[in-house]
């Protein structure tokens, strides 16, 4: 009888050890990938022109989030949210000079959690704001606390700058700039992004990692391989939508431009919306390297990939490009989610914003030490369920003036309407309806049929500020 207890106690001390293993919290590694100045003329998001397939089979192996926000439409602000989990308001980052450790100093960043959780955690490029192209090559606006392993490529289209055309005249940073570059894309700083991400891929691959790889396309000047200026034919190019009478229609805080499209003819807004699809699929290649590399090292069931762009872009839409206003295209960006537990092939109508991603991450990788006093809202349900049920608003905010002279516009969207205050309200009012009017034409702020629709709006704009009317 004792020699009975004694195999059987044996048996369930083995089943425990076996157990014990499957039994811990999953060690899911987390692939982040940036783009930057990215919109959502992707084929996955319904762009008949945009030749995307990288981008398109990600989206197919998990969610494509139809309605995602940023908090800020300007490159260091937005990338200090998504970071933190905290608004500009919060963070203290309106421009691109400030950090963010300036306001809140001892703020916990998204990869410092998972490095205190024993991953390992580097970066390749721009995650948090460098100057595009003025810094590449170097650690920019970056956070050292967030990373054990930092890489800063440097590519041929630095040399490439003096060959650009420049339809704007203004800095690079912030051109209507192209070139179409006969050099490799490996030669490419985004090139070697993607390269140098693989080689920590291949170094890590059998220890958990928070790898973050930081591309800087589609962000102008638009220089990309010639190769993908041939897939976009000029003449297959439209007109930007827009009409010079309707400019006078933009309430004046809402413009960033002094003239609309800068005063540029419609040949050349045609030949940098050419240019800046030719850097989507310059992008799209070497996402797709990545993904490569994830199938080939067998690391992708066991990998959450996230890729997100730090805000979305104008082409032309309301007479204005790139970023900087509260429209649709510059206040959503393309969000897409996949790995284990995600849901494959799916859209999610929700509207999300910037300052989910944190908590999801810590959510589903079930991290020790999780910050308590996010605004965001873990997505987990629509990883499992795109449409799953979900309230929660998206609060986008951009300033205007100057540094001693400013004031805010911040704008709430729900699934149907965005309503939008400049300087609370002094400097006016939109309310737009995107079931009706899907391209912003018509202001319904003084409309008395949407009239408690404005009212509704308003209070959930307040009640994302986290402060009372």
């Amino acid at each position: 009888m004792i020699k009975y207890f004694e195999r059987i106690s044996i048996l369930i001390l083995a089943l425990c050890l076996l157990s014990g293993p499957a039994l811990a919290k999953p060690r899911y590694n987390v692939l982040f990938i940036a783009a930057d100045d990215l919109s959502n003329d992707l084929g996955t998001y319904g762009s008949r022109l945009v030749k995307s397939p990288n981008l398109d089979r990600l989206a197919a192996r998990g969610v494509r989030f139809d309605r995602a926000y940023n908090q800020f439409p300007l490159c260091s602000p937005s990338r200090s949210s998504i970071m933190t989990g905290l608004r500009p308001d919060v963070t203290g980052v309106y421009n691109l000079q400030k950090h963010f450790r300036e306001q809140i100093p001892d703020v916990v960043t998204l990869p410092q959690l998972f490095r205190k959780n024993g991953y390992f955690v580097a970066r390749v490029g721009k995650i948090y704001h460098y100057g595009n192209p003025g810094q590449i090559g170097t650690d920019g606006l970056d956070d050292a606390p967030s990373w054990q392993v930092r890489i800063n490529p440097r590519g041929i289209d630095k040399d490439e700058e003096p060959l650009v055309t420049n339809h704007t005249n203004t800095s690079l940073g912030s051109a209507l700039a192209f070139y179409a570059s006969p050099a490799p894309d490996e030669a490419h700083t985004d090139g070697k992004v993607a390269l140098e991400t693989i080689k920590l891929l291949e170094a890590n691959r059998d220890q958990p990692f928070f790898i973050a790889a930081g591309f800087y396309r589609p962000h102008c000047p638009y220089i990309s391989p010639k190769k993908y200026f041939d897939l976009y034919p000029l003449e297959s190019i439209p007109e930007p939508l827009f009409r010079d009478e309707d400019w006078e229609k933009i309430l004046p805080a809402a413009r960033w431009l002094k003239v609309p499209n800068y005063g540029i003819s419609r040949l050349k807004q045609r030949e940098a919306i050419q240019a800046y699809y030719a850097a989507i699929s310059f992008l799209d290649a070497n996402v797709g390297r990545l993904l490569d590399a994830l199938d080939r090292l067998k690391l992708a069931d066991k990998t959450i990939v996230v890729f997100w762009s730090d805000h979305g872009y104008l082409l032309g839409q309301h007479g204005h490009w790139m970023k900087q206003v509260l429209f649709e295209d510059s206040a959503r960006n393309p969000m897409i989610i996949a790995g284990p537990g995600v849901s494959r092939g799916q859209a999610s109508p929700r509207t999300v914003e910037f300052v989910d991603v944190y908590p999801t991450l810590a959510d589903v990788c079930q991290l020790d030490g999780r910050p308590t006093n996010l605004p965001g809202r873990s997505l987990r349900p629509l990883l499992k369920n795109g449409s799953a049920p979900w309230t929660k608003p998206a609060l986008t905010q951009v300033r205007r003036g100057s540094e001693a002279d400013n004031f805010m516009g911040y704008s709430i969207r729900d699934e149907r309407y965005r309503y939008t205050e400049w300087d609370e309200g002094r400097k006016g009012i939109e309310l737009y309806d995107y079931q009706v009017d899907p391209r912003e034409d018509r202001n319904l702020a003084n409309d008395p049929g949407y009239a408690r629709t404005a009212v509704r709006m308003k209070q959930l704009l307040y009640q994302a500020r986290g402060r009372a009317q």
